[in-house]
């Protein structure tokens, strides 16, 4: 078995819309995918991207998929890298494409010199936490997302 982690390529946004998808069925969350392959491409190769997506094959056949994009710390007064999805198929997990495609978005915070990599994870999702959890990640107790949408977003704006 061989693996292998590369940029996405324009020719990819399809796949990647089709991991998205695939995820927000993983997660419960379909109902609420509105993004395009369109988007995708727009987000990852308009000058300049906004983000950043790997594919990871196992045997030349894509299994998965990272998207990050460049976070900013105050408190360090450096970048770090925002991991917003990774995502591996059903048939790939457990072969080491997630471990991956993490260990390429860490290379890439040390060659660039960013102190973080960081993601948030749902809190049911028992085997991705103790996936994380193997690698040496914290948990960022005390924190909490917060998320301003539709209505509240435009009502915060107009006021």
């Amino acid at each position: 078995m061989s693996l292998a982690v590369r940029p996405a390529t324009p020719a990819d946004v399809e796949l990647i819309h089709s991991f998205v998808v695939a995820l927000a069925v993983y997660e419960r969350l379909e109902h609420t995918v509105e993004a395009t392959p369109a988007d995708f491409a727009r987000l990852l190769f308009d000058a300049p991207p906004a983000a950043f997506s790997e594919i990871v094959e196992i045997d030349g056949r894509p299994v998965g998929f990272s998207l990050s994009f460049y976070s900013v710390s105050t408190f360090t007064g450096r970048q770090g890298v925002w991991l917003e999805d990774l995502f591996v198929t059903d048939e790939a997990r457990g072969k080491g494409a997630g471990l991956a495609l993490l260990r390429s978005l860490a290379a890439r915070c040390v060659a660039e010199g960013l102190p973080r990599l960081e993601w948030s994870v749902l809190n049911w999702n028992a085997p991705s936490i103790a996936f994380y959890d193997q690698l040496g990640s914290e948990a960022m107790s005390g924190w909490h997302n917060r998320r301003l949408t539709g209505e509240a977003l435009e009502r915060l704006a107009a006021s």
